[in-house]
């Protein structure tokens, strides 16, 4: 047995943090990221980073085993943890609670980091209030096959929008395909009212790009770039400032100014080239706390809304349902309806499973295999035919594909064959809740 690589020990502001297993790689295929090498980033860009989580509960998303290896979610504080690191406990939809960390310092950023946490996922709340949100999140995730063009220009809409009802964003690239515009709100609102701005806010993008953004929560409804209102919804974190992101090339979600936005790349901003753009030019949300805003002008919109007889978009499934939530059923699963109705029947969608795995290169190379043995029917796919879904389970993630056949003549369409690969984490855990209920 080989002899056990010592621990590092940095000294980050005048506390001690030991670094285990430094040299283990955290990023080897495109680029070489060891872990010390993802902490010494991290205290590179601190003033940044520690902008986005500071005085903010963290959910650990923890990658023990690298970039390449499966990530889980840990929200309870490790019960062995430094004396000067704080903790709040927050309450979460399914009535449970949890002790999570708060980060105030380098250190405690680099500690964090020492456990595995290649992303920064923080609540968009601030530690001595833990029902009001200060910041509104805009994420735009483009489906498949959708230009990085048209992310910016959707990106420049929420931009003018926000504008006209008074409030400032804050564009940052997602670090993999999508871009974040981060509003700094008074906490003047709770997680249901900013949820509703969202939603709002999602609505009228869509009303003046109809071509290039959806609001659709339903991915075979979607087009586009999809505005995620449901990312303020209560408990759903998503990476934060300069964090970190698995992909190969260990890209990094860096916060612009506008007017980089028209021509800026994502892949140009990775754990190799920010620090050196950050100490050029230092962070350009610095000032992103200095006049927090009103949502009066979203929620007027979200009155409007409903007034014209739209009712609340759905909800993540493990919310309970809402008084004025439309049904929560994706359409192509819904039931034909009992009763003829003004609005014609939504048409059932035919979907197929493609693949299950934590391992999103997996599930993906299980679609080609299924496009290999269904030429014909692969041939007939449009771009957003093909469904990639980013899954969560309680502790863990993992990638499904699905591909919706409306577009392939009925002869043609395969039917539904075992997922190929077929490994869904929470199979287990959902067999054994079923057999005790």
């Amino acid at each position: 047995m080989g002899k056990e690589e010592a621990a590092e020990v940095l000294s980050v502001g005048g506390r001690e943090i030991r670094v285990t297993h430094p040299g283990k790689l955290y990023f080897s295929r495109q680029t070489k990221v060891s872990k010390l090498d993802l902490v010494r980033y991290y205290l590179a860009v601190a003033p940044g980073a520690l902008a986005g989580i500071r005085d903010r509960p963290v959910v650990l998303k923890r990658f023990v085993n690298g970039a390449e290896g499966e990530a889980f979610y840990q929200k309870r504080a490790p019960a062995e943890r430094p004396e000067w690191l704080r903790t709040v406990t927050l309450s979460f939809p399914s009535g449970r609670t949890a002790e999570e960390i708060v980060v105030d310092d380098a250190a405690g950023l680099a500690w964090i980091v020492n456990l595995g946490c290649i992303e920064l996922h923080p609540h968009p709340v601030r530690s001595g209030d833990l029902d009001h949100p200060d910041e509104l999140r805009v994420d735009l995730d483009p489906g498949p096959g959708v230009e990085w063009a048209d992310v910016r220009v959707v990106a420049s809409e929420v931009k003018a929008l926000l504008e006209e009802v008074g409030l400032r964003g804050w564009p940052k690239t997602s670090g993999s395909r999508g871009m974040h515009v981060n509003v700094r709100i008074e906490p003047r609102w709770t997680f249901t009212e900013v949820r509703r701005a969202a939603v709002a806010l999602s609505r009228a993008v869509e009303r003046r790009v109809p071509a290039l953004a959806s609001s659709k929560w339903w991915k075979e409804e979607r087009h586009g770039v999809f505005l995620d209102y449901n990312q303020n919804a209560k408990d759903r974190t998503t990476c934060s400032a300069y964090s970190v992101r698995p992909l190969p090339d260990a890209r990094v979600s860096t916060p612009l100014d506008w007017r980089e936005v028209p021509d800026c790349e994502p892949a140009d901003f990775t754990i190799l080239t920010v620090p050196k753009r950050f100490a050029e030019q230092g962070n350009p949300h610095a000032s992103m706390d200095d006049a927090p805003g009103s949502l009066e002008g979203l929620l007027e919109l979200a009155a409007q809304d409903e007034a014209s007889g739209l009712s609340d978009a759905p909800w993540p499934p493990h919310f309970r349902k809402m008084e004025s939530e439309a049904p929560r059923v994706a359409p192509s699963r819904a039931k034909s309806a009992a009763k003829k109705t003004a609005r014609p029947p939504r048409v059932k969608m035919p979907l197929l499973v493609i693949a299950n795995s934590p391992k999103k290169e997996a599930a993906l190379a299980g679609l080609e295999r299924w496009k290999s043995k269904h030429p014909e029917a692969a041939r007939h796919l449009a771009v957003d035919d093909v469904l990639v879904d980013s899954m969560r389970g309680r502790s863990s993630t993992w990638t499904r594909i699905r591909v919706n056949l409306r577009h392939v003549p009925e002869a043609l369409r395969p039917p539904q064959e075992t997922p190929d690969p077929d490994d869904d984490p929470t199979r287990e855990w959902r067999r054994a809740w079923q057999k005790r209920s």
